[in-house]
């Protein structure tokens, strides 16, 4: 295998040095070359006065530039097609090149294939409801989103989370018995809990097994609106005071007809929330690191990971709550309005998506 040829300048060095009668090894020393290489450019320029590198030869491209555009410009037109359709359509037109060469054409562009990254589908109603609700609430004071008491159900799995995990280590040892995670059916069971928390602190953890008659973790309007009136006065007092928020979300169970005649009936001050926003809600920040302290926690049945859920939710710190309720309106990222176009990076966060993938939310 040839290796790599010199460029006409180092050539031209070279024989520079040599005309100040600098010896070969010398020569080759301060270049970094072998001897050889060194005394057959010197050959070379005294038989044919020539110091350019022949064309080397080698199998012609099989693609022209044309042809590395029409592939390109197929892949920005349709970012999931893939190589086999590229190939047949390139045949349409005269072009036979074989799946790896498109590869490799695409892979000079830093074009690589990935898993596609999953996002909730929100219509364009819902979008500029969202727009319009980050709009409003962007100059709130920090007073406005201290007074809220932020609610929602969450799913705890018993063995493992619903996401992905990333794990160090070595090419060729994936089945080592530190690498891999265990897997079980239905993730070993799960407990579903209703929870509620303010900037100064996190509120009650309730399970809707508790709540039920039937010990299902299945709420309904009627077992929502027993745990709204049971928890949501008490819990509010002690987090916020007489003066407060309830933030509720679209879910079918908190808009049913019986739940808005009782809250009507309790005359409590509800938020009013866009559809679609899981995301907006900063407890969902608060469910990610109950999550992350229950990894380590290892419970054995449904009842110990009560038990441990309840611990970690109520060691909270109020620090990290009030951190949550204030990034609802942080900058974060650049966003997107309901026709797709560019806002300025002043706008609200609450635009933007940030919950975590793994978090199970209804």
């Amino acid at each position: 295998m040839r290796s790599k040829e010199l460029s006409l300048s180092v050539k031209q060095a070279i024989i520079r040095l040599k005309k100040q009668n600098k010896p070969i090894r010398e020569i080759a020393r301060t270049f970094g070359v072998a001897k050889t290489t060194v005394w057959n450019i010197l050959k070379k320029k005294e038989c044919t006065s020539e110091l350019s590198n022949t064309k080397r030869p080698g199998r012609p491209r099989k693609t022209t530039v044309v042809d590395d555009r029409r592939i390109l410009s197929l892949l920005k037109k349709t970012p999931f097609t893939t190589v086999c359709q590229i190939k047949n359509t390139l045949q349409e037109v005269g072009v036979c090149v074989s799946k790896s060469t498109i590869k490799r054409r695409l892979h000079q562009s830093e074009y690589r294939g990935f898993t596609t990254r999953c996002k909730p589908l929100v219509s364009l109603k819902n979008r500029k409801a969202r727009l319009e609700f980050a709009k409003q609430h962007l100059t709130k004071p920090s007073q406005f989103w201290n007074k809220i008491l932020w609610t929602d159900e969450t799913k705890i799995n018993l063995y493992q989370s619903d996401g992905k995990r990333r794990v160090w280590r070595r090419k060729g040892t994936a089945h080592d018995p530190k690498h891999p995670t265990s897997s079980v059916k239905h993730g070993g069971g799960s407990i579903m809990a209703w929870a509620c928390m303010a900037a100064n602190g996190t509120g009650s953890l309730v399970f809707i097994v508790d709540v039920t008659a039937d010990k299902s973790s299945r709420m309904n309007s009627e077992v929502f609106r027993a745990i709204l009136s049971a928890h949501i006065q008490p819990n509010a007092a002690e987090l916020i005071g007489r003066c407060f928020t309830v933030q509720l979300d679209y879910d079918p169970k908190h808009t049913a007809k019986a739940t808005k005649e009782f809250l009507k009936g309790q005359k409590w001050n509800v938020m009013q929330w866009p559809s679609q926003s899981p995301d907006l809600n900063p407890i969902e920040h608060a469910f990610h690191l109950l999550k992350t302290k229950l990894k380590g926690k290892c419970p054995k049945n449904k009842q110990e990971l009560k038990t441990v859920a309840v611990e970690a939710w109520q060691s909270a710190n109020s620090n990290r709550t009030r951190g949550n309720v204030r990034s609802s309106r942080t900058v974060e990222r650049p966003m997107f309005n309901a026709n797709s176009e560019h806002i300025e990076p002043n706008s609200s966060s609450l635009l933007y998506s940030t919950q975590p993938a793994h978090i199970s939310s209804v």
